[in-house]
């Protein structure tokens, strides 16, 4: 579906923006835009890869302006620009408003206007029962979406929802790989903490699934397997050589929770079960009180959220090989090991 087609991605110089990128590189898109607020990343992906295809415009979501201008001509958009930060949303909640709620609904109104013919919002668990300012805002995000996407009739606008993307930017895996790094105790907050586990390739097949099944105010969800920060603390050094490495436990964090949530129970009952994956249908009630108050669905009370404590849980040895297939992993397991405590 992307041959000879013009594909925007916003934030396109973050983790997930580059896995997407690389992945529309290998088709035969038209072209591909990047638009971020980085020179200095669009800079590098531009010495990266020579791409005659790359297009890159410094813009940001806040800027309905600049969006009109990376939109004008374009076919399908992947709108990946977030603050995604849960401590930095904590203290700068407006800052988090202003970029994924108000940022997302500049987005979707350009690209109804350019008559874009689908749009993907990518999501979090943490707008799941959300408990920070950053779930919060993703949460606000969707509802913007579902509701922008109920007036449009030509643009197709839907969803993404993903748990813990493993070693994307300020994920728990790179920390734990800097720590060992400088010979410093992996950091845990909570041992019995699980959390979904979904690699850079997931996120972008999702999205993938995504541009070919949705229709507007669909949210899809990738059924993944979660594992515990114990397992995950004890497998990450061990996969680079280590044995018993030291792991100091330091308590949970504001924000966090014990256990991630994809699908809430009120969700799976307008969720639709596909197999590898979960749509959520949008809710098409108006404003007619009477049908939104006096009916109900008595199949929910029966139905149970989707979670990282449900779902199918990875063993260390799971994990471990999940971890081999990371690039970061294998970029640190060329390096020279040290024994823990020896600096």
């Amino acid at each position: 579906m992307f041959d000879d087609k013009v594909i925007l991605i916003t934030g396109g110089t973050g983790s997930f923006g580059n896995a997407a990128l690389e992945k529309f590189l290998d088709s035969n898109a038209k072209e591909i835009r990047i638009l971020s607020r980085d020179e200095k990343k669009q800079d590098d992906i531009r010495k990266k890869y020579k791409n005659s295809k790359l297009k890159f415009y410094i813009g940001d979501v806040r800027d309905k302006l600049s969006i009109n201008t990376a939109v004008n001509g374009a076919h399908l958009v992947l709108h990946a620009a977030a603050l995604k930060q849960v401590p930095s949303c904590e203290f700068f909640p407006i800052q988090a408003i202003k970029t994924n709620v108000l940022g997302t609904e500049n987005v979707l109104r350009a690209s109804i206007e350019a008559e874009v013919d689908r749009v993907i919002c990518l999501s979090t668990d943490k707008a799941v029962y959300p408990i920070n300012a950053m779930g919060i805002s993703k949460a606000m995000m969707e509802k913007v979406m579902v509701s922008v996407s109920r007036e449009s009739n030509k643009t197709i606008i839907c969803g993404t929802r993903y748990g813990n993307v493993m070693a994307s930017r300020g994920s728990v895996i790179p920390l734990f790989l800097s720590q060992i790094e400088n010979n410093r105790p992996i950091t845990v907050t909570n041992p019995d903490m699980t959390r979904f586990m979904m690699t850079l390739q997931d996120a972008v097949d999702l999205v993938i699934f995504a541009f070919e099944n949705g229709e507007n105010g669909d949210i899809f969800i990738q059924k993944s397997p979660a594992t515990t920060l114990r397992i995950l603390a004890r497998c990450v050094p061990e996969v680079l050589g280590y044995k018993n490495y030291p792991i100091a436990t330091i308590g949970t964090r504001h924000g966090e929770k014990l256990h991630e949530v994809l699908l809430s129970r009120e969700e799976r009952g307008q969720s639709e079960d596909l197999g590898n994956y979960f749509k959520i249908r949008p809710d098409q009630r108006d404003l007619n009180y009477d049908i939104f108050v006096e009916s109900g669905q008595h199949d929910i009370d029966l139905l149970e959220e989707y979670n990282s404590q449900n779902t199918v849980r990875l063993d260390e040895q799971q994990m471990k090989a999940l971890l081999n297939q990371l690039d970061v992993v294998k970029n640190h397991q060329k390096k020279p090991l040290s024994t823990p405590g020896s600096q």
